[in-house]
């Protein structure tokens, strides 16, 4: 921290900060305090399927039978805040103490309330009532669209053909047409349930809409969760009429204001003070998306990329001069910095196909996964793999293994795979344990470079979460194909954690009067991380032309 705001605030008595994180299976809680130390024993969660099971929910959503529509209770949500704060409330938790509190949401899930809640319910919150049974009536819509829903293709086609193209679209947005965004979501609504919509009073996203509850008002949209919408433009952050236009009418006034990320949503509601016992001069910092939150929980800093290898891995970075792309990747407003950007690119194929090359020809083994990169060469005798367990969406090419030598083609399919033919003193499989890793990091950073991410290799690093980051060998590749070091660090919950810290820079904003600059507040070393990896300048040479030669065989297939 820095030491002229830890001396103002440690003359005082202890001050604590909390971050939420309203994420697609849980809700979480984090705290910190005024030296920015994680309270380890507050730490606090409710894990919805489990702990809420009246909503039939699995994996926190609810899927129809069509099999594109996916959504959640939005009642739900609410109960859970009530749940949360009691489970803290039995703990002691000294709830007076909290100075400040912000929040992290799963990105481009909609909130529908009622006409009449903002001023019969949300404003005259009953104490020690519990939420859910005032707010049981106060939503238009019962299931919010989120994030995994893909049923609003035909909204997409038309919302670009309004606005000129996909190229255009991306200009102003940072993204082309995605089903998951909220403009398309509330497309269908509007056109689907004309008089539910009608019924509406405000639209908020999954974070305005918690940090709603906490104010007991409408709380505005943030730059960077405005950022996944396909609605505000993400430069001038404001709504871009045309896409207002498209989505439903009068939608600029339902959905309110927008709001930089450092900014005080208000004082929190005097529900929470008395049922609690919150001090009623607590401030509520506005809420943002959870991948904006994890820049901030990662304290990612201008040059830095972040690689989350889990399930699905994620790519993403802070920066100054985006290039938004009209095909692939996504441009958000970076939430402690208004001035920057952040770039955000999803791969559905992750650590499941990891897994699934590692079972196939390494015997199950990470151990003996690892050995067979040490006794592969870098760039694999132009031995190149695209392997797509799952249809990929970055790029965007069915499901499929796809093995290239040279630039000739073998195609089979991952429930009936062959491998790489045997070529020198290498065993058949080895090839393709190499080419899974070198195919998905060229793939990053060929694509990190098209939306506008710029890799030193004298000052950038290469900052690794998820379950892949404590193999040794992986972490290798990676470093040698992006030419910079690859760090780790034990990062549990960058959204929840980044919450934290947005609540405690957008408090020292609010009292200094001013925007303090992020990093003045939190330092950049907050994080721990050490290096696990640094690249070999031998190699650099060969990965470089990797690229260009993959970026070839990557179009080829995009057509097939």
């Amino acid at each position: 921290i820095n030491a002229e705001y830890g001396a103002k605030m440690s003359l005082q008595e202890e001050k604590l900060f909390l971050g939420l994180d309203s994420s697609t299976q849980s809700l979480k809680l984090l705290v910190i305090d005024q030296n920015l130390k994680l309270l380890n024993e507050w730490s606090t969660f409710v894990v919805f399927d489990d702990e809420l099971p009246h909503y039939k929910t699995k994996g926190g959503a609810i899927r129809d039978s069509d099999g594109l529509t996916i959504t959640a209770p939005t009642l739900l949500w609410v109960e859970a805040l009530d749940l949360l704060l009691q489970k803290l409330k039995e703990k002691n938790f000294p709830f007076s103490k909290v100075v400040a509190i912000s929040g992290s949401g799963q990105q481009h899930g909609s909130v529908y309330w009622k006409k009449g809640t903002r001023e019969n319910i949300l404003k005259k919150l009953k104490p020690n009532v519990k939420l859910i049974d005032q707010l049981k009536d106060g939503f238009s819509i019962k299931d919010s669209p989120i994030w995994m829903d893909s049923s609003t293709s035909e909204h997409c086609k038309a919302l670009e053909e309004k606005m000129g193209g996909p190229h255009q679209v991306s200009n102003k947005t940072g993204s082309r047409c995605y089903e998951r965004f909220t403009g398309q979501q509330i497309a269908k609504i509007s056109r689907k349930y004309p008089s539910e919509y009608k019924n509406t009073e405000r639209i908020s996203l999954v974070s305005s809409f918690m940090c709603s509850l906490l104010i007991g008002d409408y709380a505005p949209i943030d730059y960077g969760d405005g950022s996944g919408m396909n609605l505000m433009h993400y430069q001038n952050h404001s709504w871009i009429p045309e896409a207002l236009a498209y989505a439903g009418e009068n939608l600029g006034s339902l959905l309110g204001d927008l709001s930089p990320g450092h900014g005080i949503a208000g004082k929190i509601s005097s529900y929470f003070v008395e049922t609690f016992g919150f001090s009623e001069e607590c401030r509520v910092v506005v809420w943002s998306g959870d991948n904006p939150c994890s820049v901030a929980g990662l304290c990612l800093d201008s040059g830095d990329v972040a690689v989350s290898l889990g399930t699905s891995d994620t790519v993403f970075a802070t920066m100054a001069d985006p290039n938004p792309s009209p095909e692939e990747g996504h441009v958000f407003c970076n939430p402690v910095d208004p001035s920057l950007y952040m770039s955000l690119i999803c791969y559905k194929n992750g650590s499941l196909t990891r897994e699934d090359i590692r079972d196939k020809y390494a015997s199950g083994s990470w151990d003996k996964f690892t050995q067979i990169l040490q006794k592969t060469p870098p760039g694999n005798d132009k031995h190149f793999g695209f392997f797509f367990k799952e249809a990929e969406i970055t790029p965007r090419v069915s499901r499929g293994y796809f093995r290239f030598i040279g630039d000739k083609l073998f195609e089979s399919s991952p429930d009936k795979d062959v491998p790489f033919p045997k070529s020198g003193d290498l065993e058949e499989g080895y090839r393709d344990v190499r080419a899974v890793i070198e195919g998905q990091f060229i793939s990053m950073y060929l694509h990190a470079n098209k939306v506008g991410v710029r890799i030193d290799p004298k000052s950038s690093r290469v900052l690794v979460t998820g379950g892949a980051s404590l193999n040794s060998g992986i972490l290798q590749v990676l470093s040698d194909v992006f030419g910079v070091p690859v760090l780790t660090g034990d990062v549990p919950n960058s959204a929840c954690l980044g919450a934290c810290y947005r609540a405690f820079h957008g408090f020292t904003c609010f009292k200094e009067g001013k925007l303090v600059p992020f990093f003045s507040v939190i330092g950049k070393d907050k994080i721990s991380f050490k290096v696990a990896a640094s690249p070999n300048p031998d190699v650099r040479e060969t990965y470089q032309k990797m690229v260009l030669d993959y970026s070839v065989l990557e179009q080829k297939l995009t057509k097939i």
